[in-house]
């Protein structure tokens, strides 16, 4: 059975495996089933350190003795009641709190879903406000989700945005619409962290071809980098595990008399370890986002969705297991 599941990964087309990953990770009987299985966890264990904030401020620890920084993310989404979202917010609170109390960088990372925008805008708002006011001298950066909640994200963003600098917010390089949403934020100078996409989305508004994504993301790479943007004090994060992107990146900065100080990439824990640490030594800016917690299976499964060789490895503990 196993020669056949690895038989069939290597000669059906990379989109067909994506998509039936991704149509997994929103499986609610696999949500709840599939983290009892061992090498469903061991899997896992490799793009987070544990479930628990001092798993991630320990993990956090190790990534500075090689100078690189941390952005802390507690996993969950689409919260359907309201007590629960408010209650998702106070624990952001207590967790800038403890980041200050450890020295550690006063960076996190939320879904909007996460603090009740299936509920109520309104309610979203105080939720996410709640948290930025928090993080005074440190950032809360809002993680984009599906397409269907673009318009309401940035919304919230924007009005946060404008009554605090402490927020920053994540595009979409696989949406069609992200050059022009891009170009917004460019003009309110904010903090912008640009990643290649990770949903399920319909070819009529994202780019179905890896090659387009790669390419899209380059050229809003380069947005980011330009005067235009520097000198509005954009904060860009580029967001890729992919050596070519970020090999293309460098050479496109330094082309352009960007400083290694001007810019800086942004990884998840686990991925590319060498290459983060490579980036940091080199004195490039390398950020790590760490995501932890109890809610983590449509996160993972999105993860095995965005490269080839993170399925590879599930396959291989699999076998193991």
């Amino acid at each position: 059975m196993m020669s056949a599941a690895v038989h069939w990964l290597r000669s059906e087309p990379l989109g067909i495996v994506r998509s039936a990953i991704l149509a997994a990770s929103q499986s609610e009987w696999l949500r709840v089933h599939a983290p009892r299985y061992r090498f469903v966890r061991r899997t896992a264990d490799r793009f987070m350190p544990g479930e628990k904030l001092e798993d991630a401020i320990g993990a956090a620890r190790k990534l500075g003795d090689h100078n690189i920084g941390s952005v802390f993310s507690a996993l969950g989404e689409n919260v359907t009641d309201p007590a629960e979202a408010e209650k998702e917010s106070h624990y952001y609170v207590e967790v800038l709190a403890q980041l200050r109390a450890a020295g550690m960088p006063l960076e996190v990372s939320v879904k909007l879903t996460h603090l009740g925008l299936d509920l109520n805008p309104d309610l979203c708002y105080r939720n996410l406000k709640r948290i930025v006011d928090a993080a005074a001298g440190g950032l809360v950066w809002i993680d984009m989700e599906q397409s269907a909640y673009v318009d309401r994200t940035l919304a919230l963003f924007h009005r946060v945005h404008a009554e605090s600098p402490h927020v920053g917010i994540c595009l979409q390089a696989y949406l069609y619409r992200t050059a022009k949403d891009m170009e917004s934020l460019i003009t309110a100078g904010a903090a912008i962290r640009l990643v290649k996409g990770a949903y399920q989305e319909a070819k009529e508004v994202a780019y179905p071809k890896k090659r387009d994504v790669d390419q899209n993301f380059f050229e809003l790479t380069k947005r980011l980098l330009s005067d235009g943007a520097l000198h509005r004090g954009v904060r860009g994060a580029i967001g890729t595990h992919d050596i070519e992107l970020i090999r293309r990146t460098n050479e496109f900065a330094s082309e352009h008399g960007v400083p290694k100080d001007g810019y800086e990439f942004q990884m998840l824990y686990g991925i590319q370890r060498e290459e983060q640490i490579r980036l940091a030594r080199n004195r490039y800016r390398m950020i790590v986002l760490i995501c932890y917690g109890t809610h983590w299976y449509p996160w993972f499964m999105r993860r095995m969705a965005e490269r080839p060789a993170n399925t590879w490895f599930a396959l291989k503990n699999i076998v193991a297991g």
